[in-house]
């Protein structure tokens, strides 16, 4: 019941990104954006995959979306500031942490559909 919520929020998300903001017209904000959207998906991962553990919660959910989001942007601004390509760190980093919540959310779906498979052989 619990995974309505990020489902609810992605349909709200992909109706929000295609008719209310449509496009970003320059593409000076697209590396932001970008990196911005990475680290929210980072942080639903993980809140699938904490509610996967038993660990889920709310408040830590919450803070790690925009905080990682916000980290992100600054840690991507600064690097052009710098002249250094840091977004690349948050890619890495929000990837690896994406494909390891993901193996998690994997790994708990696949036990559930064969404790469901063994109820209805027995």
């Amino acid at each position: 019941m619990v995974f309505i919520f990020p489902l609810i929020g992605l349909i709200l998300g992909i109706f929000v990104a295609n008719f209310i903001f449509p496009s970003i017209e320059s593409y000076t904000y697209s590396k932001y954006l970008a990196i911005a959207v990475l680290a929210c998906m980072d942080s639903v991962f993980g809140g699938i995959a904490g509610f996967a553990e038993k660990k889920f919660d709310l408040g830590v959910f919450v803070s790690g979306f925009f905080g990682n989001s916000l980290l992100a942007v600054l840690l991507t601004y600064m690097g052009e500031k710098l002249s250094l390509d840091l977004h690349l760190v948050a890619v890495l980093v929000f990837g690896n942490r994406m494909f390891l919540n993901f193996a998690i959310i994997r790994r708990y779906l696949l036990n559930k559909f064969k404790k469901q498979d063994k109820i209805i052989e027995e």
